[in-house]
Order: structure tokens, then C-alpha cells, then sequence
């Protein structure tokens, strides 16, 4: 074999000692413990277990947990733990990972959520109150290439799952999660209350207090969703169909009624783009009292296909919302904030949602509940442990920088250490996050 002049010449041998690898998430699983959420799910498990020995199935949990925030995508890939025990301790096989997730049925969901919520509030102690409550609602399409139960065809004729999911816009917390078939409705009344529900038992905060906004586009448009969000005290601003009345309504907004509309962080106006409030041209008396409905008008992106709705070069979009701020540039900037859970939701695909491993239902249920963990570690490690470019970053840069580095364990007495290596360009940050999760044991 030509060796390549750009690179050091290597001599292979396998004799390393004591070498870990993925020592990162050593750091999210830690970070679990130190936050109780280890112990909360031991305890929302304990029922489950049918004989004293084996393995604890909280802990099995947070380790399927860890196994995914590191990339994983199926139950087996737990080994990626398992193999280092010097690093991991004992950790389940996979049949006994399967055994725990096939335990987890309707009243353990509701002990787990619990626990998440315990977690959760320690967390916001630990690192940051986000005072922001905006909860943004959304489906996304899974596809099955295999035959899985209640998997069925989907809008996009594509064939699959369609679960409903609830992200905090402020931190990237994922809430909750339903998971549904894939031929599971937009519309779907009962599927939001429910997700509405789970999502307030796992806020640290009273609604009655503090504000809370449910955030939606027009799939969430129900008015069994409104008068539930207006039920819990909860404020909404969902996105609004363009039917005939609402596109005259549009149409009919005189000239000086609209007004600039503003950037994302409310700096700056937006090039080509105006909002107006046309409540008074809508029948809303269905609606809550209080219920406004306010448009967007602006100038297609070049070469965007216009549709039917689209006039003298407009495109419109409208929204409903009982906030009753007068600003309305600022309703509408915080309505198009939606976007941002598109990202949110491509994470959570890539923390364990892309693929659903079993072909029955419950066990992917309990699995698209292990990913929402795994996603919640991986938001709590940038909120708590973390500064500067790595607070913001997206799974794949963490795993890269630091759930995938490298290190050395050395005992000296009755102590272990891990060293990293000293010129990973990561390794001052990787060091500062586990302190920082040794102080939050400490005070916890």
C-alpha cells in the first residue's frame, strides 16, 4: 500500500490498555443521576419487575437513553455502552433492554412522565428558567419499512407512523409525545387535549400564574383544542385556513390598515412583508370571546409557484390567537416562530425517532418515550453544562465534539480517572461540563 505523504505513517497494533471511547456520554448519563431522574425512573419502574435480581429498569432506561442521545438507532445498539464497562458499569443486554421497554405500559407512561418532571424542574433550578412559555405542537411522518403494528399509509403516501409531539420554543425541551398510525388525522381534537394534558403535568410552572402559549399550525385548528387550551388557562395562537370568508377578509383590508412586519427578534422590519388585524371582518362568535384573527401579506420568494389565494403578488397566511397584546407585528413574528420546531423535530429524528425498532406498537411507544428522554438530556447538558457555540448545538456537532471523545482511565487507589486527551480542541469544555454536573450532585 502507497502511503499518503499529508499523513504520519502509523504502526497498528492492538495492545491499548484502559482506552474508552464516547466518554461524552458518560457525561449525559451522569448528568441524569445528578438531576434524580435516574432514581425517578427506578421508582416509576419498580412495579414492573417481576423478581428482585437483574437489573434495575429505571437504570436500564437511562442507559437506552444514553445510547441514543450518542447516535443511536436501535435497541441493540446499546453495546456501544455495554462494551466499556470500565466507563458505563453493567449494562444491560439486549434482550433485557427489549423486556424493560415491552414493561412499560399505560400506567408506567403516566409514572415515568412523573419522574420527567421531577427532572425537569430540578433542571430549570440547576441551569436556567427559561420565563418564556411558548409550546409549540406539531406531527411529523415516520416511515416503516417493515410491516409494524397500527403502521398504515400516510397524506404523503408513504406508509408509517404519524406521532404528535410538544417542544418548548425557549430551550428545546421535548415535552411529550404521542405516538399515532401513520393515517392518523391533522385535525385530530382528542389526540391535542391529550398531548395538551401530558404537556402541562410536565411544566414546573402554574398556567394560572404564568403564561403559557400553545403554539400551532392550522392542523391544530379544533375547537376542541381551543376550549381546552382556554379550559387550562392556557393562551393559543394557531394557524388559521384560508377559506373563502377569511381570503375576502384579506382582501378587504383597506390600505392604511397594514402595517410593517418585523424580524424574528423584533429588531428590524421585514422587506416585503405587512400584518394586519381583521378581526372585525370575520365571524370568530364560534371562537372564544377574546379570539382575534390577524394576516400576513408578502412578496413570494423568487420563482415560488402562486396558488389561487395569491393577489396582485401577495401570498397571505392568517392566524387566530387570544393574546391580547396590541402590537400586532409582534403577534405575528411570535406565530411565524413556529418555524423553529421544524428543526426541533429533525433533531428528535435524530435522536431516535427516525427509526422505530419493534413491530409492536407499545414497545415503540415506550421507545419514542426513551428518545424524548434522550432528547431532554441533550438539552439539559446545553443548558446546564455548557457556554458559547456548544450551548446552540444541534446532536450531530455534540456528539462529534464531545459524547464521542476519546480518553484514557487510570486508577490510582481507590480512585478513577479520566483523561482526555489534551489537544481534542473540545477538551477544556468537555471537562467544565462534567464539574459542573459534580456541583449539581453536590447541591442536589
Amino acid at each position: 500500500m502507497k502511503s499518503n505523504a499529508g499523513r504520519p505513517r502509523l504502526t497498528v497494533t492492538g495492545d491499548g490498555k484502559n482506552v474508552a471511547s464516547h466518554v461524552g456520554s458518560r457525561l449525559v448519563a451522569d448528568l441524569a443521576d445528578a438531576l434524580g431522574l435516574t432514581a425517578g425512573l427506578s421508582e416509576a419502574m419498580a412495579p414492573t419487575r417481576q423478581r428482585r435480581g437483574g437489573h434495575d429498569r429505571g437504570q436500564v432506561l437511562v442507559d437506552l437513553a444514553a445510547a441514543i442521545a450518542d447516535g443511536g438507532e436501535t435497541i441493540s445498539e446499546l453495546v456501544v455502552l455495554r462494551d466499556q464497562p470500565d466507563l458505563f458499569g453493567k449494562v444491560a443486554s439486549t434482550p433485557t433492554a427489549w423486556r424493560t421497554l415491552e414493561a412499560v405500559d399505560g400506567p408506567a407512561l403516566e409514572r415515568i412522565a412523573e419522574a420527567r418532571a421531577a427532572a425537569r424542574a430540578q433542571a430549570w433550578s440547576a441551569g436556567r428558567d427559561p420565563g418564556f412559555y411558548v409550546v409549540d405542537f406539531d406531527a411529523t411522518l415516520v416511515i416503516a419499512h417493515s410491516e409494524k403494528e397500527r403502521a398504515a399509509a400516510n397524506y404523503k403516501h408513504t406508509f408509517g407512523f404519524h406521532p404528535l409531539l410538544a417542544f418548548l420554543d425557549a430551550t428545546g425541551e421535548a415535552l411529550a409525545g404521542i405516538l399515532r398510525p401513520g393515517n392518523a388525522g391533522s385535525n385530530t381534537a382528542a389526540d391535542h387535549v391529550t398531548l395538551l394534558d401530558e404537556v402541562l403535568v410536565q411544566l414546573p410552572i402554574d398556567p394560572n400564574v404564568v403564561e403559557v402559549i400553545a403554539r400551532a399550525d392550522s392542523g391544530a385548528l379544533t375547537h376542541g383544542f381551543v376550549d381546552a387550551c382556554r379550559q387550562a388557562n392556557v393562551r393559543f395562537s394557531i394557524g388559521f385556513d384560508l377559506t373563502e370568508p377569511v381570503r375576502s377578509a384579506c382582501l378587504s383590508v383597506p390600505k392604511t390598515r397594514w402595517r410593517p412586519a418585523v424580524t424574528a427578534d423584533g429588531t428590524d422590519e421585514r422587506d416585503g412583508a405587512e400584518v394586519a388585524e381583521i378581526t372585525d371582518l370575520l365571524n370568530l362568535s364560534r371562537w372564544p370571546a377574546g379570539t382575534r384573527a390577524i394576516a400576513r401579506r408578502e412578496e413570494p420568494h423568487p420563482g415560488a409557484q402562486l396558488t389561487f389565494t395569491d393577489v396582485d403578488g401577495h401570498r397571505f397566511q392568517v392566524f387566530i390567537t387570544d393574546l391580547p397584546d396590541d402590537d400586532i407585528a409582534y403577534l405575528e413574528a411570535l406565530q411565524r416562530g413556529r418555524g423553529r420546531a421544524e428543526k426541533l423535530i429533525s433533531n428528535l429524528k435524530d435522536t431516535g425517532l427516525r427509526n422505530l425498532p419493534s413491530a409492536d406498537f407499545a414497545i415503540n411507544q415506550a421507545w419514542l418515550t426513551t428518545a424524548l428522554i434522550a432528547h431532554d438530556l441533550l438539552a439539559w447538558t446545553r443548558m446546564i453544562c455548557l457556554d458559547g457555540e456548544l450551548a446552540r448545538a444541534e446532536p450531530k456537532k455534540l456528539r462529534y465534539c464531545l459524547l464521542h471523545a476519546a480518553g484514557i482511565i487510570a486508577r490510582t487507589g481507590r480512585r478513577t480517572r479520566l483523561r482526555i486527551a489534551e489537544n481534542w480542541p473540545w477538551v477544556t469544555d468537555l471537562v467544565h461540563a462534567f464539574h459542573r454536573v459534580e456541583l449539581i450532585a453536590l447541591r442536589v
